[in-house]
């Protein structure tokens, strides 16, 4: 991320009362003068609610992740001198007050009352080990800030970071599809299509559809026009796109449990991140990217906030448009295909694997892939804030022994999209199309957040 030219001081002369002609001038500090430390802490918490939270499927957690940094932006951008502006307005039913003309702010301050308001109301199904983690982290973060900040000052601004909070959840709560869908991830009424070419409930838990409706949720950025062309025909023939496709799906997986393919396994597993309780999810594990990339790069408060807010609306888009793109053509998995069209009805993925034999497949069709789209949305901001050819080594599952997590190493945030689009084939829960549609999809999405009005 370039580096916002800081130095900007709002000087308010008033009169004193009590003292007639006094000239008094009052300081408040851009936000560009605080650490990334308190917006980093909170979405290094995230990362733990979104994981043990019941109901944080991906798509849900990309969206709540867009609306609570969207909430930290608001905070702090009328501390920014002027060089980015607040979407108040700009979005349809989002109207946000101004801070009071010439009162002192402490943007530090504004942001963390922002977060921990903001948290509440976002995860009130967190677990109670969670919850009191929220608490504890809150608790710490404001004693810290009190014992720095003048009493009115810090009430001021903590008060300016709950309204925001709150005014943006309220707004949140328009929008009937997204809002609290922790709740409501399927729809008992929902009957997905039925023929030899479609989606349904998969083995080997045969669970319903998640938030089929997930394509009417209210984006950020993304259009109506925003879609992927058809899949592969389908077609049962040797030689068919399609049967092509199963095959290579087939084959890794079968040469990956054989002990072969270790480089696919160690890909495939390095980018698992859809097993609920023992990871983030997919949308999360850009958010623990984001956290890395943030301090090794020492953002400032400002640099940090925004960067949050672009990569959480890019990856609330994504996956409103890839689930809206899902159920419109509600295409089978390779799992199905394989056991029904390739005379091996034994064959399973290697998704998950709880131990004693048993795999895993998503519970939603298959096209487009949402790990890619997820991926490709958040590498073309993240190619925005750090620059198009950037060597980082992804320590997101450093240490982990139920799975290989090694950190890997890449030479721009394009090539993590692709790798990470390509683990799910030999994974066996996706064709080589799907990954490739949902790249396609999620690059587009990608350049619509880093285009919306921000400056």
């Amino acid at each position: 991320m370039k580096k916002v030219v800081l130095p900007f001081l709002m000087f308010i002369l008033f009169f004193n009362s009590c003292q007639k002609d006094e000239v008094v001038v009052i300081q408040s500090n851009p936000a560009s003068d605080y650490a990334h430390s308190v917006p980093l802490t909170w979405n290094q918490l995230f990362l733990e609610l979104e994981r043990f939270s019941p109901g944080y499927r991906p798509p849900v957690s990309a969206r709540n992740h867009g609306y609570i940094n969207l909430i930290a932006y608001e905070a702090v951008v009328q501390g920014s001198g002027g060089k980015y502006r607040s979407f108040s307005g700009y979005f349809p039913g989002l109207s946000l007050n101004q801070v009071e003309y010439g009162l002192e702010y402490d943007w530090e301050v504004a942001v963390n009352a922002a977060y921990e308001k903001a948290f509440e109301l976002f995860f009130p199904v967190a677990p109670a080990e969670q919850q009191f983690r929220m608490l504890d982290i809150g608790n710490a973060l404001r004693s810290k800030l009190q014992a720095s900040v003048s009493p009115d000052v810090y009430q001021r601004s903590a008060a300016y970071g709950q309204y925001v909070a709150e005014t943006i959840y309220e707004w949140s709560t328009l929008d009937e599809w997204g809002h609290e869908a922790y709740l409501k991830n399927t729809d008992p009424n929902f009957q997905p299509q039925s023929g030899p070419e479609f989606w349904e409930p998969t083995y080997p838990d045969f669970l319903p559809a998640l938030l089929p409706h997930w394509g009417k949720v209210r984006t950020f950025a993304a259009l109506e026009s925003d879609q992927v062309p058809p899949p592969p025909s389908f077609n049962t023939n040797a030689g068919s796109q399609l049967y092509e496709e199963a095959m290579q799906v087939r084959v890794l997986v079968n040469e990956i449990k054989a002990g072969g393919r270790q480089e696919d396994l160690w890909i495939a597993e390095f980018w698992s991140d859809d097993c609920p309780i023992l990871t983030f999810t997919p949308a999360g594990r850009w958010v623990s990217v984001t956290n890395q990339l943030i301090g090794i790069e020492r953002l400032n408060l400002l640099e940090t906030v925004v960067a949050y807010a672009k990569v959480g609306m890019a990856l609330s888009d994504a996956g409103i448009k890839c689930w809206r793109e899902k159920y419109r053509y509600n295409y089978l998995r390779p799992i199905d295909y394989i056991r029904e069209f390739q005379d091996d009805e034994d064959w399973n993925t290697v998704m998950c694997p709880d131990g004693s034999g048993g795999y895993y497949t998503p519970n939603f069709p298959a096209y487009p892939s949402g790990h890619a789209s997820f991926g490709a949305a958040t590498s073309v901001v993240l190619s925005e804030l750090f620059g198009r050819e950037y060597t980082f080594t992804d320590r997101s599952h450093e240490g982990r022994t139920e799975f290989r997590g090694t950190p890997r190493t890449f030479s721009s945030f394009r090539e993590m999209a692709l790798e990470n689009a390509y683990s799910r084939i030999p994974l066996g829960v996706h064709f080589a199309s799907d990954s490739d549609a949902g790249l396609d999809l999620g690059f587009v999405v990608g350049q619509r957040v880093i285009t919306l009005p921000w400056q």
